[in-house]
């Protein structure tokens, strides 16, 4: 690696476009709105362009929107790539997404106002809308419905075609964005964490082992509505009583099986709701996620067991649908361990973790090898105006990014 395993990228400069990227969409509270393809959007990405080309890079947009920024390598070989994305939900903070888009441009600039050339091109990525429906990786990866732009279509309304013609993509042409492994050596993602697990271990950096699948479901239990009042405990069909049963199921499934998976109720919505009514019907859902699908699937047996004794002890029917699943998908060992070498030299504390957040890398890692570097998140706050990372674990993550980089440019 020669001379370049001695850079480090600039802490200040980071911190600045961290800043002046944050101003794009500023709400009063300080939080972020930048949703996909808005005014705000639009406006990031111009600066985000112009960051790029400051840096040295040459920039493109493909037919999903993506902004890839590339600096040339020595030699013809497939890219190494990083990135994340920018648009937001809502009312966010300034570090999801953003982070790793401008880490990946200060790396760049690191190199550039040092004369230094990778054997491998670097290419920064901005994927479009992370945060909706994933179009621009699925995109890269080829997962994307081609023939189904309702499955894409905006939750206001407005339909994928304009959207993606308003940023400069074309959704006829959406194939041609499609990636391989002969494009791209490997992908590499800065993140923070969104969670709390860095913290309370008191570690600077999470070497991410891979991305979880995801299993969500749509649960119906119907009873019978009657009055509060009138009818005695042991004749009542409450469908409430059965939800609060089942909350509690699916907390010890999680719990009970060994290992780190994750089961949550997030959503109840009771029939009739009303404080003289035996509840007749409440739907909900239960999303369900580990980087292991054997103890995913052990997870949904013995549910559906639970669930069986739950409707028969209550008298209540309680149907299972599946709603939502994500393959699980793993980190590359040789991109792990060029992590883990660095974080050592660097003398930073590290610790792997799965990602139990869904990230663009979910699916770059489908076609080539994947890593991800998280940083801390301030108390497990994420998607809200006081999500913080300081600008100390900013840089720290910043210069793994660098440093890993250089590492698999000697190694692929």
């Amino acid at each position: 690696m020669g001379t370049t395993t001695l850079l480090r990228i600039n802490r200040d400069r980071l911190q600045q476009r961290l800043d002046a990227l944050a101003t794009i969409g500023q709400l009063p509270d300080g939080g972020v709105r930048r949703t996909a393809y808005s005014a705000e959007d639009l406006a990031a990405r111009q600066w985000v362009i112009e960051s790029m080309q400051t840096a040295g890079m040459i920039v493109n947009i493909d037919a999903a929107g993506n902004i890839i920024g590339r600096y040339d390598g020595t030699q013809a070989l497939p890219a190494l790539a990083t990135g994340s994305h920018i648009d937001t939900v809502p009312a966010g903070g300034r570090y999801d997404g953003a982070l790793g888009v401008l880490a990946g441009i200060e790396v760049v600039a690191t190199l550039n106002e040092s004369g230094q050339r990778l054997r491998h091109p670097i290419e920064v990525i901005v994927f479009t809308d992370e945060e909706g429906e994933m179009i621009g990786s699925k995109a890269i990866a080829g997962t994307a419905k081609l023939t189904d732009p309702e499955h894409f279509r905006r939750l206001d309304g407005e339909a994928i075609q304009p959207c993606l013609q308003r940023i400069g993509g074309d959704w006829d042409a959406l194939a041609t964005a499609q990636r391989t492994d002969q494009d791209i050596a490997a992908y590499l993602e800065l993140h923070v964490e969104q969670g709390s697990v860095l913290e309370s271990k008191q570690c600077q950096i999470g070497v991410v082992q891979g991305i979880v699948s995801l299993q969500r479901f749509q649960v119906a239990i119907t009873g019978r509505p009657n009055h509060a009042g009138t009818t005695p405990m042991p004749l009542r069909k409450d469908a409430l009583y059965a939800a609060s049963l089942l909350v509690a199921a699916v907390h010890d499934v999680a719990v009970d099986i060994p290992g780190d998976q994750v089961a949550t109720v997030g959503l109840l919505n009771v029939t009739p709701n009303a404080p003289n009514i035996v509840p007749g019907r409440v739907e909900l859902t239960i999303d369900m996620r580990d980087l292991s699908l054997e103890t995913l699937g052990q997870m949904i047996d013995v549910l559906k067991q639970r669930i069986q004794a739950i409707a028969a002890s209550t008298g209540t029917q309680i149907e299972l649908q599946p709603q939502h699943f994500v393959e699980p998908t793993l980190a590359s060992p040789v991109v792990q361990a060029a992590i883990s070498t660095v974080c050592a030299d660097l003398q930073l504390t590290h610790y792997s973790m799965p990602s139990r957040a869904i990230h663009d890398a979910q699916e770059i890692g489908r076609f080539t090898a994947m890593g991800m570097i998280f940083v801390p998140s301030q108390a497990g706050v994420s998607h809200a105006e006081d999500e913080y990372t300081s600008p100390e674990q900013c840089a720290q993550g910043a210069d793994v990014l660098l440093r890993t980089l250089l590492r698999l440019d000697d190694q692929l």
